[in-house]
């Protein structure tokens, strides 16, 4: 087995990194809007997995059934007589094939990380694991809907990855979780809430600590106004400046017809708050996946600052949107009718438990004031569901509060990985909690970036940054096996 990352290295890469200093917001996958995934592998098998409804109650209902989909590549495996690890990516709130394609941690270390067996499993109610019809009709069927959440998913992963190591005669593979943004935030929890099932997790751009105020609710656009003001300051005031010149032209007579010609929308603005909530959503998808080469926000300052001189404000504004979106005849700002099946799941799970009160005020970023309300958006919940919201319930049931002092007493190998120009960073674990709870973050990097398919082109933080994680990793395995070894002695 490789030998264990020595302390004073460790020691040494903190230095590096824990002391250097989407789509909008609600929606936290690791997957860029304007990404168009490949087919999955042909090393991948897809399998089918009959899971339990609902794990924790005994009445009759509770043990129906529904198929999870779950997919091995077994390429790399080295076989359970060789105790050969077991990773378990955790898919989060969208289908497991948007995210397989681009989710190239694992392959692209597998030579490094001895020979082992990559499970990716799919959340239940998402993708191919929604029971009972389609999610449309489980999100209206008030007497399912109430098993969508994320305790019951992840017992859902413990109850496969028992199976899969029974079934493969692997009992004494050792077993490491990885998750990125929601899927993060289920890889720290079943870390805490099955370390007998785990030996550690890897969570990717992970925002735990965004729940009941832990977090300041303008964390999340403080973040993007930086990433935007540290490209330009020109472009920052510009976009600071622009929301008070919409709200003015907007109320003069045929002042929205105006704004819909500057901005040649596909169909006619029916409220500024349609252009102003387009470019809330472009501005905060750019910080966001901020990723290399090509830097989303610089390239909305190009176009921004690049305007001809003399253009208006409106005119640069525009500009910046043509040099994200590219040169079209018309741009599509009213949101569409059709429900994505993520937008269903994630729109009933944030009404449920997964309350993340993201806000800002009216001096405190380059954004107009829109502070989070949660009578305001209870009352949406209620409207929508008919049951109010949980905000309260991820912290009493997995902790957040004084984390640093209750972690470091009973959880242990849990990378908590991290950009800092990603706006979720805000309610991320950036502080060393004990030797194996440790934050891993990079100045320059965005969400999820880390676990996502490395490129020649990657720059040399962002590979130094997986070569730590790498080597914590194989530490974990090398005091696991020892520890193995001394109670088969």
């Amino acid at each position: 087995m490789k030998h264990q990352i020595s302390f004073g290295w460790l020691l040494l890469l903190s230095v590096t990194f824990f002391t250097t200093v989407s789509s909008a917001p609600g929606r936290l996958s690791p997957v860029h809007p304007k990404i168009k995934p490949a087919s999955v592998s042909e090393d991948f098998e897809t399998f089918f997995y009959t899971q339990t409804l609902d794990h924790f109650n005994y009445k009759p209902e509770s043990y129906r059934t529904f198929q999870q989909r779950y997919i091995i590549n077994s390429k790399h495996w080295g076989g359970a007589e060789e105790n050969a690890p077991i990773f378990a990516y955790f898919g989060e709130e969208g289908p497991l094939d948007e995210d397989l394609p681009i989710i190239g941690f694992l392959n692209d270390n597998a030579p490094r990380l001895t020979l082992r067996i990559n499970i990716s499993k799919q959340h239940r109610f998402y993708g191919k694991s929604v029971p009972f019809g389609t999610l449309d009709e489980v999100i209206n069927d008030e007497n399912t809907r109430g098993y969508f959440s994320s305790a019951q998913a992840i017992a859902d992963y413990a109850e496969v990855l028992v199976y899969l190591k029974e079934k493969l005669s692997a009992q004494n593979s050792p077993v490491i979780v990885i998750g990125g943004s929601y899927g993060g935030m289920l890889a720290s929890w079943f870390r805490l809430k099955y370390p007998h099932i785990a030996i550690g997790a890897l969570a990717s751009s992970a925002p735990i600590l965004y729940f009941d105020n832990i977090t300041p609710q303008d964390g999340y656009y403080s973040v993007v106004t930086n990433d935007f003001r540290e490209a330009s300051e020109s472009c920052y005031e510009t976009i600071r400046n622009s929301w008070s010149v919409i709200d003015e032209l907007a109320s003069r007579p045929n002042g929205i017809s105006f704004l819909s010609q500057r901005f040649k929308t596909c169909s006619p603005l029916g409220t500024s708050s349609e252009l102003k909530d387009y470019l809330d959503t472009m501005y905060a998808v750019a910080a966001q996946y901020n990723h290399p080469p090509t830097y989303p926000v610089t390239v909305v300052c190009g176009g921004i600052d690049g305007a001809p001189e003399g253009t208006d404000i409106l005119g640069r504004i525009f500009a910046g949107v043509v040099a994200y979106g590219g040169e079209r005849s018309c741009y599509e700002m009213k949101k569409s009718n059709s429900a994505s099946q993520t937008n269903l799941g994630w729109s009933w799970q944030t009404c449920s438990e997964l309350v993340i009160p993201i806000g800002r005020g009216s001096n405190d970023t380059m954004f107009p004031s829109a502070p989070f309300s949660l009578n305001d958006f209870a009352n949406s919940c209620m409207s929508k569901y008919g049951v109010p919201p949980r905000p309260h319930w991820v912290t009493t049931y997995y902790g957040g509060h004084d984390i640093k002092l209750v972690l470091q007493r009973f959880a242990s190998n849990i990378i908590f990985s991290n950009g800092l120009r990603d706006p979720y960073s805000s309610g991320g674990v950036l502080e060393k909690i004990s030797d194996s709870v440790l934050p891993i973050y990079t100045v320059n990097g965005s969400h999820c970036l880390d676990i996502l398919t490395s490129s020649q082109s990657d720059p040399q933080w962002l590979v130094m940054q997986r070569q730590v994680e790498i080597e914590i990793i194989r530490g974990w395995f090398a005091k696991y096996y020892a520890d193995l070894h001394t109670l088969q002695i």
